[in-house]
């Protein structure tokens, strides 16, 4: 079994005890040290290099974010966010994401103790997720121009699903439903920024915590010619829109007539999540069929993989992100394993996809 070694850099003293103490009860990992910030890092990695790196934004002397890009610059190395669960936070903590960061772990302003202990098993999880990413993936690309194409001629996701709608023969308008987890939000920006308003109307699952994306959708918004939000309850799915399901909520699709639209819906964790790929990909294959394109993109874990084969299985067009271009190649190779893709593409590829989509 391969020893996962992790530094923990936070200013708080209780917020290192609990981290180191819960990482500490898996044996897969080694808490190399604890430290208050990131000059105090510094020195102890130029002893022994990390494996995995947890890390507080607010810090004395160095904030996270420069540590993270000094990192990135230097030596990529995976890296988990620990934020505070704000809006302030949120819009910090995706400086981070978009600098490198694999994956957000949240704890509150007060009772961290209690909650980071419980929320051991996630912590944990995280971890053994950054560890597997592709660190070449990690370093921030550029954001690309739109590409001068012409358009051309668990549980599982039941505990969540209860509508019966049954998908038009054909729509004038298609559904594209992407998914991701670990290495989506700068997958996501990639893909996104690139597209013009003429491109189909887009729904998305980012693992994302609660308050975590309505800052992301923001972020995204303002370097993207197409309209990028959290969803709302009841909006239309219209081209030239993306709507990202907001954290701690389900996003399904729904039919109206010809209409397409969304809803935000509370429920159980389903493959451990919550928003679900699979709720989403299972909705859209449902309501949309063959109207319907998939796009599973980088992360850990099989969500999305079962409710891409069903949206398959319907006549949708589904693709993977390939192994090279992901950050964690887990969803796009369970869903290639289901036998549920017609397509692997790179990131670049699947945005000229996209936009070849009528």
């Amino acid at each position: 079994m391969a020893i996962i070694n992790v530094l923990v850099v936070d200013d708080s003293a209780v917020v290192r005890q609990v981290i180191s103490n819960e990482l500490s009860k898996d044996k897969s990992i080694n808490v190399i040290a604890a430290v208050a910030d990131p000059i105090f890092a510094m020195k102890r990695m130029g002893m022994q290099w990390p494996d995995v790196i947890v890390l507080d934004v607010e810090m004395p002397r160095m904030d996270g974010i420069t540590f993270l890009k000094k990192i990135m610059a230097e030596r990529p190395t995976p890296v988990v966010i620990c934020s505070t669960l704000t809006i302030k936070g949120a819009e910090t903590t995706m400086q981070a994401l978009d600098a490198g960061a694999v994956t957000i772990i949240t704890k509150p302003k007060v009772g961290v103790k209690n909650f980071l202990e419980e929320s051991s098993n996630e912590l944990i999880h995280a971890v053994k997720t950054a560890a597997c990413a592709n660190t070449k993936n990690l370093i921030p690309r550029k954001t690309p121009t739109t590409p001068t194409l012409k358009p051309t001629a668990k549980l599982t996701a039941d505990a969540v699903l209860t509508q019966a709608t049954v998908a038009m023969t054909q729509t004038t308008d298609k559904v594209i439903a992407i998914g991701t987890s670990c290495g989506g939000t700068q997958a996501l920006e990639f893909v996104l920024s690139a597209l013009p308003k003429t491109c189909q109307g887009i729904v998305i699952v980012q693992h994302m915590p609660e308050k975590f994306t309505a800052a992301f959708a923001a972020r995204v918004n303002s370097i993207s010619e197409i309209d990028v939000r959290e969803a709302q309850n009841g909006d239309r799915v219209i081209p030239g829109q993306a709507l990202i399901a907001p954290g701690g909520k389900h996003l399904l699709l729904t039919r109206s007539g010809a209409q397409y639209r969304v809803e935000v819906r509370d429920g159980p964790l389903v493959n451990r999540h919550r928003p679900s790929v699979d709720v989403l990909f299972r909705s859209v294959a449902k309501c949309a069929g063959k109207n319907a394109v998939g796009i599973i993109m980088t992360g850990m874990g099989d969500d999305g993989a079962h409710g891409m084969a069903e949206m398959h299985d319907q006549g949708a067009y589904t693709i993977a992100q390939n192994q090279e271009t992901c950050v964690v190649f887990g969803m796009p190779k369970e869903a290639i394993k289901l036998g549920g893709v017609d397509k692997i593409m790179s990131l670049q590829d699947i945005v000229r996809e996209i936009i070849n989509i009528h």
